[in-house]
């Protein structure tokens, strides 16, 4: 398979084809005699000439461009010329000519995402891993191991597909078919809403409370409680129940259903262990007898709770550690109401946003504090070094490792000509919104000018195919050409947008652009670019 280089080439040999391609294309379809298609810039490397025009290949693969006759104002032009030259073409001819090359850069990502969605693809199926005991799917009876099937009467195949038909369907009750014990009933929900929010965009959604994960049975321990008094302790993992191996909750759930009296557990517990200014954890299995509590079910018939309000990790500085708030506490209340769950609490932060609130917890002393807090901006870097800043509280509950969790149930879904089409003709449209609110949010300042990439950054972007696979590279490069289609219908002079304006003056006011005006015009214009492009490599530098 190619390597980073190999597939840097052929990201931008391909996009830069693409876009050329539109622009020679419709040139030639106008009558404009075109005389160089270029792929890159700089000396030619190799070419041939068929007709009128030359193709050639240069040194430098970051651009590329069609060369065709008249294109400059002073250009001088045979007779027999005079008549193809660029500018000297109607004003709607120079307008198709400019506008298709950013047309094929944004048509060109529909037929890429045609490819990696037609045929059979392994996804994550809707089978119930685990269920938040707070939210509303709990409440309607859905529990681990069951499937949905449809949502509100729509079919759903896929996690993510189950998730998507959730966008605008909350605070009313949504019928929910899902499967269980291969029967099929339907049971009522009714969602919370949520706002999903990024540096561009914003999206109210539905949440149950349902993951695909199947996370194991790990504890909650308060102080007194029946579990504390028989050695239990807050974030221990059940193994096995009476020597039966218990792999998650649903298992949990399952065997304590079978038995009464006493339990003889086997526990994984975490010990800290201090590293230098971090601090690591060491396993230890240890045996814990537990009576079972008459009537109780779940984490309840062992004296215990589920760790979903114990607080699994806090951030440095954060206002969750200025409020007083430690690892293994657990959270009580906000606004002074009963809060039994983390993603309850996440709904209500991410409508509140920077306003103050109450929250209550129970430190490992058994003490009960509330104190009023406010979320905070936050600035974290990902795995490519882009900044991204969001409010934050500070604190996270316990989450299992990837070695912990069980293989995640799949499903292959088999998109046919048609239904591959039309998710790839949905697809783009939305990206396109995206960078243009992107665009928008650099200008206003909305969004930070650290986000901007350049080659530096492609490379690695194109270097990650290695491990990522086909569709990661055909994704990245569907994006780009979006990226590049958009950028080049911006009015900046010498990029395509600017032209097309041009082209628009000249058709309305009946007369072109001054070539002073132009001239002018290009220098600023190509000074922006310099500017844009230095930003981008001293961002790809700092990352």
């Amino acid at each position: 398979m190619l390597q980073g280089p190999g597939l840097f080439i052929v990201l931008l040999g391909v996009l830069i084809t693409v876009h050329e391609l539109g622009h020679f294309l419709v040139a030639k379809a106008c009558g404009v005699k075109v005389i160089r298609f270029s792929i890159g810039f700089g000396p030619k490397l190799f070419g041939f000439t068929k007709g009128e025009t030359e193709y050639q290949v240069a040194l430098l693969p970051l651009g590329g461009y069609v060369k065709m006759a008249g294109d400059t104002p002073h250009e001088e032009l045979s007779p027999e010329d005079a008549q193809r030259g660029f500018l000297n073409a109607a004003p709607w001819k120079r307008a198709l000519i400019v506008v298709a090359g950013p047309v094929f850069n944004l048509v060109f990502p529909v037929l890429i995402y045609f490819f990696v969605f037609f045929g059979p693809h392994e996804t994550i199926s809707t089978r119930v891993g685990y269920v938040d005991p707070a939210m509303p799917a709990a409440a309607a009876g859905i529990r681990p191991g069951d499937r949905i099937v449809a949502v509100d009467g729509d079919k759903v195949r896929t996690f993510e597909e189950m998730r998507e038909a959730f966008v605008g369907r909350f605070d009313r009750s949504i019928p929910i078919t899902i499967e269980r014990d291969g029967k099929q009933q339907i049971v009522n929900v009714t969602p919370n809403r949520i706002v999903e929010s990024s540096p561009v965009d914003s999206v109210e959604r539905g949440q149950i409370g349902v993951a695909h994960t199947n996370r194991p049975a790990v504890v909650g321990v308060p102080p007194g409680s029946p579990a504390a008094q028989a050695g239990l302790k807050t974030f221990d993992r059940v193994l096995s129940i009476n020597g039966v191996a218990i792999p998650d909750e649903a298992a949990l759930n399952e065997q304590l259903a079978k038995v009464e009296g006493t339990l003889e557990l086997t526990v994984q517990r975490l010990a800290p262990v201090p590293a230098g200014v971090v601090t690591g954890y060491s396993p230890s299995v240890h045996k814990v007898t537990v009576q079972k509590q008459p009537g109780a079910e779940g984490f309840a018939a062992l004296g215990a709770q589920a760790a979903d309000m114990y607080v699994g990790s806090v951030f440095p500085g954060s206002p969750a550690e200025k409020a007083g708030l430690r690892l293994g506490d657990q959270l009580v209340s906000f606004n002074g109401e009963p809060l039994n769950s983390f993603n309850v609490l996440a709904g209500k932060l991410s409508t509140l946003k920077e306003q103050s609130f109450q929250l209550g917890w129970r430190s490992a002393d058994g003490q009960v504090r509330t104190e009023t807090i406010a979320q905070a901006s936050h600035t974290s870097k990902d795995e490519m070094g882009q900044e991204s800043s969001r409010l934050e509280l500070g604190l996270r509950p316990w989450l299992p490792s990837s070695a912990e969790l069980l293989p995640t149930d799949k499903v292959t879904v088999t998109l046919g000509v048609g239904e591959a089409l039309r998710e790839a003709a949905t697809v783009v449209p939305k990206i396109v919104g995206q960078m243009v609110k992107v665009i928008g949010g650099l200008v206003t300042g909305q969004v930070s000018h650290k986000t901007l990439g350049g080659p530096v950054m492609m490379y690695q972007l194109a270097s990650r195919s290695v491990d990522q696979g086909l569709d990661y590279f055909l994704n990245l490069m569907a994006i780009i050409s979006i990226n590049l289609g958009v950028m080049n219908l911006l009015p900046i002079p010498i990029l395509d947008g600017f032209h097309l304006l041009s082209a628009f003056w000249e058709g309305i006011r009946r007369r072109p652009i001054p070539v002073r005006v132009r001239e002018v015009a290009n220098v600023v214009g190509l000074v922006l670019l310099m500017a844009l492009m230095g930003m981008a490599l001293i961002n790809d530098i700092t990352r």
